[in-house]
C-alpha cells in the first residue's frame, strides 16, 4: 500500500507519523572536566572519550585515545550502549559537530565522559535509544547544528541547540525496524573492518618473520635461520645468502602528485581530489574536485597504494573508487615486484619518516626523495621471492576486496538513513520486497 503524507511545519512526512522535538524525548547530560596533567598517550583501562573518537558522519572511532592517570567520579564512567555527541569540532567545516557515537563493548577499558562530549538521557518511552542514535547521524541534522555553531576555528554547540531539532516520528515499533536495518549493515561494516584489520596485523606479523627474523620457509619448509641457513654480512648486518640490499625507491616508483586546483572540472565530469585527508576519511562531499583530463598516471583506482609524504605521514591501500592525485601524495607502483612487497616494505620504514618529519622545523613535517634512497629494502632471490607471492598476494587481495565490499555497504547505509528517516522508504515496504 502506499504512503499517503501530510504537510508539516519540516516538510511532509508520513499521516501515520507526528514530528517531535528532541527537548521532549531526550536529555543532555555535561561531561566532567578531567584534569590535562594526568592525561596520557601510554595506554591503560581508562580512556577520555573526545571529539576525535567520532567518525565524520558518525560512530565510534577508536583511534587516538586520550588514558587518564587519576581518579574521577564514577557517574562519568560510560556503559556499553550509550549514546554521546559531540559538541566540539576542530575543523572548519564542522564535519563531526553534533553527531552520535554508541560506547562499543569492553570488557578491560572503561570509557570516561569528558567535557564537551554531552550523553543522552531518555525520558520518553515511545521512543527506541536506537531509532534517535540513527536521527543523529543523518546529515539534514547535522547540518541544522552546524548551521548554528558558533566559533570560527573551533566550532561549538550546546545541547540546547541540539535538543530544539524537530524530526518525523513513527510509532514505536518501526522506530525499531528502521534502526535495526540500519545496526546490521553497520555490524556487517564492522566485521569487514576488523578482517581487515587482523589481515593487515597478520601480513606484518609474517613479514618481520621473513624480513627481520629470517624465518621463511627453506626449501624444506623449515624456519630458514633457525634451521643454519646460510647468512652472509651486508650493509645491514647479517642477511640469508643470495638476498640483496637494495633503495626504497629502486624497487617502486613513487609518482608525486599534482597541483590539481590548476586542473579544475569544467561542468558535472570530473574526478573527487585525493588528498592527505581523503586517505583516513575516503571520499565525502567536501572532497574537491578536479578535471577528469589530467594525464593517465595521476589516476587513482582501487587497490593502488597511496604514501602521503607531508603532514600526517601515512601508506594505505586504496578502495575508495576512482580519483585523482594530488600533491603531497605518492602513487607507489613496481615493474618488478608485487604490490604486497613495496607495500610492506613502506610501513617497515614509516615510523623512521614520520620521525624525519617532525624533526622539521616547518609548520608541515615532511620528508624528502633522498630519505627513500637512504631507506634500504631486502630482495630475496626469485625462487623464494616467488613463494612468498603465493602466500602474501592473498593477502592483499583479501583487504582489497574487502575495502570494495566496505564501500558498497557504507554507500547503501548512507543512501538508506535519510529515506528510512523521512518515510519515503517505509520499513515494511522494504520487508516485503525481500520476503
Amino acid at each position: 500500500m502506499k504512503t499517503k503524507f501530510k504537510d508539516t511545519e519540516i516538510g511532509m512526512i508520513p499521516e501515520d507519523w507526528e514530528v517531535e522535538e528532541l527537548k521532549s524525548v531526550i536529555d543532555i547530560k555535561h561531561g566532567f572536566a578531567f584534569k590535562g596533567e594526568f592525561f596520557t598517550d601510554e595506554p591503560n583501562e581508562h580512556i577520555v572519550l573526545t571529539p576525535g573518537n567520532f567518525n565524520i558522519g558518525g560512530g565510534f572511532k577508536a583511534q587516538k585515545f586520550k588514558y587518564y592517570l587519576s581518579d574521577y567520579p564514577e557517574e562519568y564512567a560510560l556503559k556499553e550502549g550509550d549514546i554521546v555527541v559531540s559538541m566540539t569540532d576542530l575543523s572548519k567545516e564542522g564535519d563531526t559537530l553534533g553527531y552520535s557515537a554508541k560506547i562499543p563493548p569492553s570488557k578491560e577499558k572503561t570509557y570516561l565522559h569528558n567535557q564537551r562530549l554531552g550523553l543522552l538521557q531518555f525520558k520518553a518511552k515511545k521512543i527506541y535509544p536506537d531509532f534517535i542514535y540513527w536521527l543523529l547521524r543523518t546529515k539534514k541534522y547535522q547540518q541544522f547544528v552546524v548551521s548554528s555553531a558558533t566559533g570560527s576555528t573551533v566550532k561549538h554547540t550546546s545541547p540546547t541547540r541540539i535538543k530544539e531539532y524537530k524530526f518525523a516520528c513513527p510509532l514505536l515499533g518501526e522506530q525499531k525496524s528502521i534502526a535495526k536495518i540500519l545496526s546490521d549493515l553497520d555490524s556487517k561494516i564492522e566485521l569487514l573492518q576488523k578482517q581487515n584489520k587482523t589481515l593487515e596485523a597478520i601480513g606484518q606479523a609474517i613479514f618481520k618473520h621473513w624480513f627481520v627474523d629470517f624465518e621463511f620457509p627453506n626449501e624444506e619448509g623449515k624456519p630458514y635461520k633457525s634451521s643454519g641457513g646460510e647468512m652472509i654480512d651486508s650493509e645491514l648486518g647479517e642477511i640469508p645468502r643470495e638476498w640483496e640490499v637494495k633503495p626504497l625507491d629502486q624497487i617502486a616508483n613513487f609518482l608525486n602528485g599534482l597541483a590539481l586546483q590548476k586542473f579544475p572540472p569544467e561542468g558535472d565530469d570530473f574526478l573527487p581530489v585525493i588528498k592527505i585527508k581523503e586517505l583516513g576519511q575516503g571520499i565525502t562531499e567536501q572532497s574537491d574536485k578536479a578535471s577528469p583530463d589530467i594525464d593517465e598516471k595521476y589516476i587513482i583506482n582501487d587497490g593502488d597504494i597511496l604514501f602521503s609524504w607531508s603532514g600526517t605521514l601515512m601508506v594505505v591501500i586504496w578502495g575508495e573508487g576512482k580519483g585523482a592525485l594530488n600533491q603531497h601524495l605518492f602513487k607507489v607502483t613496481s615493474d618488478d615486484f608485487e604490490k604486497w612487497f613495496y607495500y610492506y616494505w613502506i610501513k617497515h620504514h614509516l615510523r623512521t619518516f614520520i620521525g624525519i618529519a617532525k624533526d622539521k622545523t616547518t609548520t608541515m613535517g615532511h620528508i624528502k626523495r633522498h630519505h627513500l634512497t637512504d631507506s634500504k629494502v631486502l630482495v630475496p632471490n626469485d625462487v623464494i621471492l616467488g613463494r612468498m607471492n603465493e602466500i602474501m598476494n592473498s593477502f592483499i587481495h583479501k583487504i582489497i576486496k574487502n575495502k570494495l565490499g566496505l564501500r558498497v555497504l557504507i554507500r547503501l547505509r548512507d543512501s538508506l538513513l535519510p529515506k528510512l528517516m523521512s518515510g519515503e522508504i517505509r520499513v515494511n515496504n522494504l520487508e516485503a520486497g525481500t520476503e
